[in-house]
């Protein structure tokens, strides 16, 4: 999901997927859908964070190989992984569930979104 002024702009759902995927493809799609203009991407999600900032760069320079096991969802960290690095980014951390109107608002339209919401 992409919100521009509360508004989703980008709106999807999978029923055979989970929380952080769909947190992942909402981020892929934040990046795509502002290109080469650039974003700054507020989220809850400090697994993609951290992916982002901290492992996929050394899983990049590894052959996309972590020490122990595979990457979980490895295509969807390599996208997310290659528009960040092509696009200017900001990604901002925020704490979920804490009243921050717009991080409430996301979760309001993904709630909608999971029960079959469309724009």
């Amino acid at each position: 999901m992409v919100l521009e002024n509360g508004e989703p702009v980008v709106l999807g759902r999978d029923a055979q997927t989970t929380n952080i995927r769909m947190e992942g493809e909402a981020i892929v799609a934040a990046m795509e859908y502002a290109g080469s203009e650039g974003c700054e991407i507020h989220t809850d999600s400090e697994f993609w964070t951290k992916v982002l900032r901290e492992w996929a760069p050394e899983w990049a320079a590894n052959n996309w190989q972590k020490k122990r096991g595979k990457i979980a969802n490895l295509e969807l960290v390599q996208k997310m992984y290659a528009l960040y690095q092509k696009y200017p980014v900001k990604l901002v951390w925020v704490r979920g569930h804490v009243g921050t109107e717009m991080n409430e608002l996301a979760d309001e339209w993904a709630n909608k979104a999971r029960k079959g919401a469309t724009l």
